[in-house]
This record gives C-alpha cells, sequence and structure tokens, in this order.
C-alpha cells in the first residue's frame, strides 16, 4: 500500500518504561507475512483508565474492557488486527473470555486486569485459538515500541508512535503512546485503537480524570469519514514504577495532551487516501459544543473535502455546512478565511478577494480554515482530511 504523503520523515524512538514489557507475533488471522498481534505485560499495580466508543454495535472487547475499568488496575494488554469481533453475538464473548482464560494463567493475574482489544472486519467470528496458540511464544521486551506500533495497523499505512517526558513533585516521568487508525474515523467518545503507557505513579480517579479531559481536544476533534468505529478504545496505564510522590500533575496533563494531539493528527495525516490535512477553527459560537458542532459539520462534509482535494477554495460548501450544523450562525456576520485570507465578511463575498490570493495554499498540504458565526465568544479546532479516489478504492477491495 502507498504511503501516505502527509506521512512523518522519521519516527521518534522510544525507551523502555518500567513495568512494561511488550511482544508481537503472526497469529494468522487475515494478514499473511506480518504481524497481528500484541501483547504488552503490565507490572503489579499498574493504574488504568480509558474511555470507549459509545456505538450502540460496540464490539465484544470494548464490552470486557468497559467491566475491567471498574477494578481501576490492569497487568496485561492484548490485541489483534484483521478481525474487529465485533457483531458477533455470544461467539464474540466467548471468544473474549477464552483468550482472558487463556491469557490469565499464562501470565498468572486475574482476569478482570486483562485487557483486549480487536480491530479489522467487522461481522466475522475471531479465530481466538490463533491468538491463545501464538501467546505462549511471544518473546517480551522493553523496547519492542515500533513493533507493536505495527502489529495493529489494519489499513495504515505507517505506525503511529509519540513520547514525551513530564515532571511530577520534581520526579522526572516518561509517556510513551502508539495508535493506529486510517479510515472509519469519527470519535465519539474514543477513537480507533490509542494505548499510552507511563511510568507515574497516579491514582485511578485522577488518571481517569485527566484523560478524559485531554481526549475531549486531541483524538474527540478529529475525522476523516464521519464513521465511528466499534471498536474504538484509548486506554491510559501507569505503572507507577517512577514512584513520584502525589500531587500536581500539571505538567504530566501538559506532556500527555501534547502527546495524544500528536498521534491524533498522525491518524488523520493516514487518513485512508488523503493528501491534505486540514485544520478548521470555528469562532464565535453562543457555545463551546456548538463550536465544535459547527466546525465538525464542516469537516465532514463531502462536498467541502472534495473540494479542497481538488485544491478547489469553494467556500460555498463552507458556507452549506454552518448552516446545516444545527446550531445558531448569524447569515448577516458571517465570515470565513482561508489560508489567513478573508473570502467572505458580514454574510456576503469579501469585495477585495481574489481565488488567486490563495491558490498555492489551496494547493499545498496543509489547508486552514477559520469561520466566524457571529453569536458569541467561544470556538473550537478540529482536524480532518481531503476526500480523493482513493478513498472508495481501499474501501471498494477492504475485504478482498
Amino acid at each position: 500500500m502507498q504511503t501516505s504523503p502527509l506521512a512523518p520523515k522519521s519516527y521518534p524512538t522510544l525507551k523502555a518504561i518500567a513495568g512494561v514489557r511488550l511482544g508481537t507475533a503472526e497469529s494468522g488471522i487475515r494478514y499473511a507475512g506480518r504481524t497481528d498481534l500484541l501483547v504488552a505485560e503490565l507490572a503489579e499495580g499498574t493504574t488504568v483508565a480509558g474511555v470507549l466508543t459509545k456505538s450502540l454495535t460496540a464490539s465484544a472487547s470494548v464490552l470486557a474492557c468497559r467491566d475491567s475499568l471498574i477494578s481501576g488496575k490492569a497487568r496485561l494488554l492484548v490485541v489483534n488486527s484483521g478481525n474487529s469481533n465485533a457483531f458477533t453475538g455470544k461467539a464474540g464473548v466467548n471468544s473474549v473470555e477464552r483468550i482472558r482464560a487463556a491469557a490469565s494463567k499464562l501470565f498468572n493475574c486475574d482476569k478482570k486486569n486483562i485487557f483486549t482489544s480487536s480491530t479489522g472486519v467487522i461481522g466475522e467470528k475471531l479465530p481466538d485459538e490463533k491468538i491463545t496458540s501464538a501467546l505462549p511464544a511471544i518473546p517480551l521486551s522493553e523496547t519492542a515500541w515500533d513493533e507493536a506500533a505495527r502489529a495493529i495497523m489494519t489499513t495504515d499505512t505507517y505506525p503511529k508512535l509519540a513520547t514525551m517526558t513530564a515532571q511530577i513533585e520534581g520526579t522526572t516521568v516518561t509517556i510513551n503512546g502508539i495508535a493506529k487508525g486510517s479510515g472509519m474515523i469519527a470519535p465519539d467518545m474514543a477513537t480507533m485503537l490509542a494505548y499510552v503507557f507511563t511510568d507515574a505513579k497516579i491514582p485511578t480517579g485522577e488518571l481517569q480524570k485527566i484523560l478524559s479531559e485531554e481526549n475531549e481536544s486531541t483524538f474527540n476533534s478529529i475525522t476523516v469519514d464521519g464513521d465511528t468505529s466499534t471498536s474504538d478504545t484509548l486506554l491510559l496505564f501507569a505503572t507507577g514504577k517512577a514512584d513520584n510522590k502525589n500531587g500536581d500533575y500539571s505538567d504530566f496533563r501538559r506532556s500527555l495532551h501534547i502527546l495524544l494531539h500528536d498521534l491524533a493528527l498522525q491518524i488523520v495525516k493516514d487518513g485512508e487516501g488523503a493528501e491534505k490535512l486540514i485544520t478548521i477553527t470555528a469562532a464565535g459560537a453562543e457555545s463551546k459544543k456548538a463550536a465544535k458542532n459547527i466546525a465538525m459539520s464542516i469537516a465532514n462534509s463531502p462536498l467541502v473535502k472534495t473540494a479542497i482535494a481538488a485544491s478547489d477554495a469553494n467556500w460555498g460548501r463552507i458556507v452549506m455546512a454552518v448552516g446545516k450544523a444545527g446550531e445558531k450562525a448569524d447569515r448577516d456576520k458571517l465570515s470565513i478565511s482561508i489560508g489567513g485570507v478573508s473570502v467572505a465578511i458580514n454574510g456576503e463575498a469579501d469585495a477585495n478577494y481574489s481565488e488567486s490570493q490563495i491558490a498555492s495554499h489551496m494547493q499545498g498540504r496543509d489547508i486552514i480554515i477559520n469561520v466566524d458565526v457571529g453569536i458569541g465568544n467561544e470556538s473550537a479546532t478540529v482536524y480532518t482530511c481531503d476526500l480523493t479516489h482513493r478513498y472508495i478504492d481501499i474501501n471498494g477491495s477492504y475485504r478482498t
């Protein structure tokens, strides 16, 4: 598969995190000649936080994760790609239970502290025996981050990794993250699959509060195609091995935000068929929620996205998307700029605007759209990509 033109020029090297060991395997669930299974072993006492899809057709793994999050503790993560184990009924639930039972015995930990995820085709039964038979032979390492990121890929064209450090009460802690996602991207509480690990010592309640809040302006502010996955999962594991004092987590929160934002943008840049990253800011709204809904209405519009794919500054489509958002907007105060150039102001075309002013911007890889709806003072920024014919090519042949 052709690598996205928006792919990073290089990938970060993620250092070991005390209390985390990773391993991958080729279990043969769907793909030949590539890894499709990830295992992460976590130290005793690891706390966990998570946000999961709100989809009413959530996968069996998501349902199991919801139950496991109640304990607030984690010892193991098992992730497969190639099959989402979604819409598989009682068979899917039993598959997860068999995986957790085998892993519990192998790693000597409680089933309720084992988290599973599956990603891939919907509606096909998961051949869980391929997973359980592969588990005993998986070699674990503290540095297999790149391998871990690659094992969870489906239509992704590159692995997604990020790392940061932070200070908690004078102690340096490390945060590593991996993610996967390329299509079926329109987060609703969480997004695709993303796993973040830190050696920080943070109580479960505080960890959950931080993750839920930072998720909203990162993963929950991206979209590729407007479709919410049945498997969306974001988990944050804190091993506590840094042995920091509990107290001020502000720098940890700042670093976590940067890392989540980085991973979220990597997903958008790898959107199926994407050639352009689009940043959309809606301002002048009556609330942050309204601003985000307006920005997402623009971001999810196939007409807006196809125009941008063609480098066409058809701003009338942006007007349309604002109008259909269902949020208050003053038509006669509406203003739009593209690439910093005013194209519409106070409800009509800017008299000084010429398409030649933004021609080079529209042909570039990074498109900036700003809208002011003239109602209030709240704003929100979301991220998406253009919609090219390759999106159809990829999804038209996804199962063949």
